[in-house]
């Protein structure tokens, strides 16, 4: 677009001081001639731009003038870029982040390269899956939100076949680096993993939006309702210290301690979803953790303990 490109010219301007129509061109990816007529508009809007023929010649902005197209302070500066950068990861983000970069003003230009370096986003995890959607349909859902219109969404649900839907997308959440889609559904508000996603079609139809609708407060209700779920069920447990820092790491931040036992052991609670979700978790400590109660865990443990031993045998 024109405009896009009027932009660009005199950010280009105000970082060089003087340029020419070559150096214009090379730096837009555009013809010498749609650069020349892009710095005669300019200077026609009323903009301070003048030319200067022979050699040393070039376009310049009379008297050194600048346009301050952000009017942040340094410290929203600093903060864009530490937030932004590390999420640059396609070349129309690197584009955006350069052009802000040269509407700085001098004196902060330095501090704002060095926070678009200070970070980096791997959307990977240490298994190599991608734990975030690919971007054509992060853009795609994107536009459906900010459009305000329906999408049919393609979907893979945990150990089910994939199938499409047709959904209100309402909002995008990242709750731990892992991206979510709040959407309007006919069985109501529904979560959808964004690395689950396999289609989306935008439609023509809008959007139904509740009314009043708050997307923060809509999905800090619905994170309450997915955390409690999580701390449905408590174990008691005695555990060898040695293996209390890897119990930690399995349950992340569920793990409640008491005093030191008179063997030596460590008394803990342990909160997950459901007994056999903690049970399975659980067996991969071996003997170094024994649950106390409830016994439903017991139970579920004593029961994995048999289909362990039936299937590699007593004796191994």
């Amino acid at each position: 677009m024109r405009a896009d490109r009027l932009v660009a010219t005199l950010l280009f301007l105000q970082e060089r001081g003087r340029v020419t129509v070559a150096e214009v061109a090379a730096e837009l990816e555009t013809s010498e001639r749609t650069a020349r007529r892009d710095l005669e508009a300019l200077a026609a809007s009323g903009i301070p731009v003048y030319s200067q023929r022979g050699r040393g010649g070039g376009w310049s902005l009379v008297g050194g003038a600048r346009t301050n197209l952000t009017g942040l302070t340094a410290d929203e500066i600093r903060a864009l870029f530490l937030v932004t950068a590390p999420l640059a990861g396609t070349p129309d983000l690197r584009t955006t982040l350069r052009k802000l970069i040269r509407a700085l003003p001098a004196p902060l230009r330095a501090e704002a390269v060095a926070a678009s370096r200070a970070g980096v986003a791997d959307p990977t995890d240490w298994s190599r899956n991608a734990v975030t959607a690919e971007p054509g349909h992060r853009a795609a859902l994107q536009g459906a939100v900010v459009d305000g219109v329906r999408v049919r969404l393609g979907y893979e649900g945990v150990g089910k076949p994939a199938r499409t839907r047709l959904v209100d997308p309402l909002g995008l959440v990242s709750k731990a680096g892992v991206d979510y889609l709040l959407a309007g559904t006919d069985e109501g508000l529904r979560t959808f993993r964004l690395s689950r996603v396999t289609s989306v079609q935008p439609t023509a139809e809008p959007v139904v939006r509740p009314p009043d609708f708050d997307l923060a407060a809509v999905w800090r209700e619905r994170a309450a309702v997915i955390e409690g779920g999580m701390h449905a069920v408590t174990a008691r447990a005695r555990i060898d210290p040695e293996a209390l820092p890897l119990l930690r790491r399995l349950f992340n931040g569920r793990v409640r301690t008491g005093a030191p036992l008179p063997d030596g052991w460590t008394e803990v609670w342990i909160d997950g979803p459901a007994h056999r979700a903690l049970a399975a978790h659980l067996s991969g400590l071996g003997a170094r953790i024994e649950v106390l109660d409830p016994p439903e865990v017991r139970h579920c443990l004593a029961r994995i303990g048999s289909e362990l031993t039936a299937l590699y045998g007593a004796g191994a």
